[in-house]
């Protein structure tokens, strides 16, 4: 279960050698939809848990099942913030605690730092995000942060403490390659890729990584 955080943090302090290739998805998956994606050479799935709509994703405990059923070998989730609901401190422990409650076999908590319903006021983005931080640490998360050059900075301004966790970022060049990678938040260098977002092929909707 902790095998992939020990690979990201190899990526993210070496480069990538021998990369693998995965998923997201934001909706409930099947034993064959995994199947399906194992096929075609995936073998990770970071797979929603918690909705900007301030609730655990009821399908993540089956998608996580699922998934490890087929025979993913790397199984993380990541949880959408919800910045009008006020609770900064209660949105990771909420969604690590509801997944310890079905013995839910993950590694890491992804926090998905994009446009939704954010602050203007950047200071009040910091101080949110740093309690969907210290939330997480207290119930002994794994966390890495997905995020942008283009969504961090309008968010989080010139603010660096994310870099301190494994990066995540999103750009569609339907590239495997951190070559495109520009420093940005204080991250030097990256751990994973969101290459593209038009994968369906296995009867849901999925993004590439990398």
């Amino acid at each position: 279960m902790r095998l992939f955080l020990l690979l990201i943090t190899f990526i993210a302090l070496f480069g990538a050698i021998n990369a693998f290739s995965g998923v997201d998805i934001s909706q409930g998956s099947s034993v064959g939809d995994f199947q399906c994606m194992i096929n075609q050479g995936f073998e990770f799935a970071i797979i929603r848990g918690y909705m900007e709509t301030g609730q655990v994703d009821p399908e993540v405990v089956n998608s996580i099942a699922c998934a490890r059923e087929a025979g993913v070998e790397y199984v993380d989730t990541y949880l959408f913030p919800c910045f009008n609901c006020g609770n900064p401190q209660d949105q990771g422990p909420a969604l690590v605690n509801y997944l310890s409650g079905y013995n839910a076999n993950y590694g890491m908590v992804w926090l998905d730092i994009e446009s939704s319903d954010w602050s203007g006021d950047q200071s009040a983005n910091v101080a949110f995000f740093e309690g969907l931080i210290s939330g997480l640490q207290s119930v002994g998360a794994h966390i890495g942060v997905y995020t942008s050059a283009s969504q961090w900075i309008p968010i989080m301004g010139g603010y660096t403490g994310g870099s301190e966790f494994p990066l995540w970022y999103a750009n569609w060049d339907g590239v495997q390659s951190f070559d495109d990678f520009s420093a940005f938040g204080g991250w030097s260098t990256p751990a994973i890729k969101q290459y593209n977002d038009g994968g369906s092929n296995c009867g849901v909707g999925y993004d590439f990584n990398w």
